[in-house]
């Protein structure tokens, strides 16, 4: 599902709002959680999962056109773990 068609589900969803609205709350929505990742929160939603930040240390990596290899540098990365009710919604119809 893309962003365009979550926001379009959600309009359908709700009569009562405009699909300008339904945009507006799902772009702050995820501004939101961008924003608290980018200062190093860690966001939880309740049944859902959490949102967090993990640290890559440097490393020794190689081009896989030439098999060279290249330092790669200590970076950030956004990392998502599923919550008990989402994985169990998953795992539901086995």
């Amino acid at each position: 599902m893309t962003k365009s068609e979550l926001i379009a589900r959600i309009a359908a969803l709700n009569p009562h709002l405009y699909q300008a609205d339904a945009e507006k709350i799902v772009t702050t929505i995820f501004d939101e959680i961008g924003s608290a990742l980018s200062e190093g929160l860690r966001v939880e939603l309740r049944g859902f999962g959490v949102f967090c930040v993990r640290n890559r240390n440097a490393r020794a990596g190689r081009n896989p056109r030439t098999g060279e290899q290249v330092s790669v540098s200590a970076k950030k990365v956004p990392f998502f773990k599923a919550g008990k009710k989402l994985k169990d919604r998953l795992n539901a119809n086995d």
